[in-house]
């Protein structure tokens, strides 16, 4: 039923092109921004689940 659904349909075959793009974009976007993230950005969100709700300090380094 759906194969007769979707062979019905015109230009369904664009949707699985857009989709792929649409992830890649998606996933190259989050790799860049993780790239060029600061390494203390990174070290206080590293800890920060075992905080127990304080905020990091300025002097600690989790390396």
């Amino acid at each position: 039923m759906n194969q007769k659904v979707l062979s019905d349909m015109n230009g369904v075959e664009v949707y699985g092109v857009i989709s792929i793009c649409l992830f890649f974009t998606v996933f190259t976007s989050a790799m860049v921004w993780a790239a060029f993230q600061k390494k203390k950005f990174l070290n206080s969100m590293s800890v920060l689940p075992l905080n127990d709700g304080e905020t990091a300090r300025k002097g600690d380094s989790h390396e």
